[in-house]
């Protein structure tokens, strides 16, 4: 008697639970990935309009990675743009969960690519609490070659692996 009404108290709270009832609670700001650019060819020429391209691409791809998942509410960061684009982000200590606060996120979410070379780029993105402005996850990974492939696989890696992954959000 005793293991059945265990039993059913179990497949009761099991049923009962739901993971997307709690993706409200996750709300998020993603804000659009900047590119820091010490290379030769920035010097030069400044931005391509490939690595432009690229910039946008990775803010919405992560936006919509994240809301596939179910556990994330994804903000829209519109009514801050004409404020946030001038910014840069990535170090301006901590203005990003301010900004994540103001749109009702719960976290703010930077990221930025830095390119050294054609050959060595970087990825990285910063998570903050937007209540506290605090530090809840950073992750990089470096890549070579400046292209669409590299890119993606490296926000593919950083989504997997670190975002995602065990110990990630």
């Amino acid at each position: 008697m005793i293991r059945c009404t265990a039993a059913f108290v179990a497949l009761a709270l099991a049923l009962w639970y739901d993971p997307s009832a709690w993706a409200a609670e996750r709300t998020v700001a993603v804000f659009d990935f900047e590119l820091i650019d010490t290379s030769l060819q920035g010097a030069t020429y400044g931005p391509s309009r490939d690595e432009q391209e690229r910039l946008a691409w990775v803010g919405g791809d992560l936006r919509k990675r994240l809301t596939q998942t179910g556990r994330f509410e994804v903000v829209d960061i519109a009514p801050l743009a004409a404020r946030v684009h001038p910014t840069n982000l990535q170090s301006c200590g901590g203005c990003d969960a301010e900004l994540a606060r103001e749109l009702g996120a719960t976290l703010a979410i930077t990221g930025w690519v830095q390119k050294v070379s054609n050959l060595i780029l970087n990825m990285n993105i910063a998570v903050r609490d937007a209540d506290t402005g605090k530090l809840v996850a950073g992750m990089s990974v470096d890549m070579r070659g400046n292209t669409q492939e590299s890119w993606s696989r490296a926000l593919n890696y950083l989504i997997v692996n670190r975002l995602l992954g065990p110990g990630g959000l």
